[in-house]
């Protein structure tokens, strides 16, 4: 199946939500939480997004995660990535209770698509007073998402992306053995993951070129993760990522609001009087819908 076929199947039967001036989305990517161990790149950056995510809540965005939330490829257990970052999955099950939670499976939580895996183990979550609380009871994880914009003038696609790179779509089951058996451990004595796209410059340039020709021969702009490599698009190429949350320093999300696309970074700064604090900063855009 060629990634075109693959990218029409993603959107098929796609849920549509309402895309116009009052909509106020937050679009994450590539958080691949983990278990706490020294291979979760997700733990250093756990406050930022913390902090972050709590932002978005209080001013009433709604969460779009694009896949590969939780590194289920390294790591066995999903009860011990929820155990580890609770507060997260704290925070996340707000969201889901006031229904502005939407999910998308990647490649590294593919196994999230079927539906018995994601009710046993996404229907609750053990909080810090060990205690079982709801965590997203009748979820769905999606593979595709579209943003129907109320004016008319371009819709929104929203998937992970790996549907444009073979070793982690048709041969993903091929791919997590040797990231969990041989690549894990090879990692501590730095070698670099020959299978990810975000650790291979070719397979980058490959999977977003290829993500960019499918949403200019649909007439559509696409917005995926799995490169971590945050872009905004340009009228030629009608392509944004996210980015992701395991970048050393900072994480990366878009913002929409008012039909209008935003990159950002979360990023821990420093006042003139030495105390840290959590900034926003706005890496490019707002670029609009109209503009396309």
């Amino acid at each position: 199946m060629s990634t075109a076929a693959r990218l029409d199947l993603a959107f098929k039967n796609a849920p549509v939500l309402p895309l116009g001036p009052d909509s106020k989305y937050v679009l994450f990517s590539d958080c691949h939480r983990g278990t706490g161990t020294s291979n979760d790149n997700f733990l250093k950056n756990q406050n930022l997004y913390f902090a972050a995510l709590k932002h978005y809540y209080d001013r009433q965005f709604t969460y779009i995660e694009l896949g590969d939330g939780d590194e289920l490829w390294e790591n066995r257990s999903v009860e011990q990535i929820k155990s580890i970052h609770d507060n997260t999955f704290w925070l996340l099950s707000l969201y889901y209770r006031q229904k502005r939670l939407w999910m998308l499976y990647g490649n590294h939580d593919l196994v999230k698509r079927n539906p018995r895996y994601s009710k046993q183990h996404f229907s609750s979550y053990m909080c810090s007073t060990n205690k079982t609380e709801p965590l997203f009871p009748g979820v769905t994880f999606y593979q595709g998402l579209i943003l129907k914009d109320s004016l008319g003038t371009r819709d929104v696609y929203l998937t992970h992306g790996h549907q444009a790179d073979d070793l982690n779509s048709v041969l993903w089951k091929l791919s997590r053995f040797l990231v969990r058996y041989i690549w894990k451990p090879l990692e501590h004595i730095g070698f670099l993951d020959p299978t990810s796209a975000a650790k291979n410059n070719t397979k980058k340039r490959k999977t977003e070129r290829l993500l960019t020709d499918w949403a200019v021969d649909n007439g559509i702009l696409i917005i995926s993760g799995h490169t971590h490599r945050p872009m905004i698009g340009t009228k030629e190429s009608p392509y944004f990522n996210t980015g992701s949350c395991v970048h050393p320093r900072c994480i990366t999300c878009i913002e929409i609001t008012n039909r209008c696309m935003t990159l950002v970074k979360w990023t821990l700064r420093t006042r003139d009087d030495m105390t840290l604090y959590v900034g926003r900063e706005e890496l490019a855009g707002p670029v609009c819908i109209d503009e396309y």
